[in-house]
């Protein structure tokens, strides 16, 4: 992947290569390095759970000031708060998102919710003789654990062979510790010239990115792929890239012409555009069908004028049909 940036933008050492947390192991940031470019990540939950004390220290936390999009200017941003420390030849910065703490706390919460619904229905299996063998048994535990590493970890399962009973106990320590952590990440960069907010928004870049993927998911149908053939899937694939293109450069037309509005908001205005068939039938059996547009509304005329295209989608096509 980095040869492939390297081909695209030109071998220009002290880049900055901005990469999910997925992919920010170690060895990751040392081939980032070894290429002569920087790196900023974010790090892993373990990696951020050791910096609890700093983020229950309001001293040195300061807001992001984040203005609305001008395509929505009645738009409420939530609060992001961010810290700088530098450790090292690295810079963290600890970043608490408002947004971000309830959205942790439902995923936490819907999870904790199944874990226990599929902890009841394993230990129904084990009382009543259905699950018997020991090392099936917590083999079974530990598919619980990786199903639902978020919530598993707070909570200690015990099987107890003589009675053939499966029990499991809540660690509220582990569990409060968690909370407070809601909505809080760590970022992690090797440039030191960055300020806080700085480093904060290269990485929100990265939102840009799932943004386009989203796009090619819904509305641009990338998925569900019905090809089999890998030839017409790699089309398909492409097609869809393709249209996120022209996608994006329509946008941006707009947005030179000082209109801030999202393909999606075009597309609803465009969809009362339509073509028609008005089919005639004749007296001699023959039939007569004319394909033609329907009358452009003003935003119609506003889109198409913005664009460069002519209003007149397609001449009127006369057809005839003869018995």
């Amino acid at each position: 992947m980095l040869s492939a940036l390297e081909r695209r933008t030109g071998q220009r050492s002290g880049s900055t290569v901005v990469i999910d947390r997925g992919m920010a192991d170690a060895a990751n940031l040392q081939r980032i390095k070894a290429r002569g470019h920087h790196y900023l990540v974010a790090a892993h939950q373990p990696e951020r759970d050791r910096w609890l004390a700093e983020f229950e220290e309001p001293e040195g936390f300061a807001e992001v000031i984040r203005l609305p999009s001008p395509r929505n200017p009645a738009q409420l941003k939530s609060q992001v708060m961010v810290k700088r420390t530098a450790l090292g030849d690295q810079v963290y910065v600890l970043c608490v998102s408002e947004n971000r703490r309830d959205k942790d706390r439902a995923i936490r919460q819907k999870q904790e919710a199944r874990l226990l619904k599929d902890l009841e229905r394993l230990a129904a299996r084990v009382s009543k003789g259905r699950l018997k063998a020991r090392d099936l048994i917590h083999q079974a535990i530990g598919r619980l654990r990786e199903r639902y590493p978020r919530v598993a970890r707070y909570y200690r399962i015990d099987y107890a062979p003589e009675q053939a009973q499966l029990s499991w106990q809540e660690d509220s320590a582990r569990r409060a510790r968690a909370e407070q952590l809601d909505g809080a990440y760590l970022l992690k960069t090797d440039r030191q010239d960055l300020s806080a907010e700085e480093i904060w928004r290269i990485y929100s870049l990265l939102t840009r990115v799932e943004a386009a993927f989203r796009t090619l998911k819904s509305p641009l149908l990338e998925r569900p792929i019905f090809h089999q053939l890998e030839h017409r899937t790699q089309t398909h694939i492409f097609l869809c890239v393709l249209a996120y293109h022209l996608l994006v450069c329509i946008e941006k037309r707009f947005q030179d012409r000082g209109t801030h509005t999202s393909w999606w908001t075009l597309r609803q205005q465009l969809s009362t555009h339509q073509l028609v068939t008005v089919v005639l039938p004749t007296s001699n059996g023959a039939t007569l069908k004319i394909r033609q547009a329907t009358t452009p509304e003003p935003v119609h005329r506003e889109i198409y004028s913005t664009l460069g295209i002519s209003a007149e989608i397609i001449k009127p096509l006369r057809t005839w049909y003869h018995p």
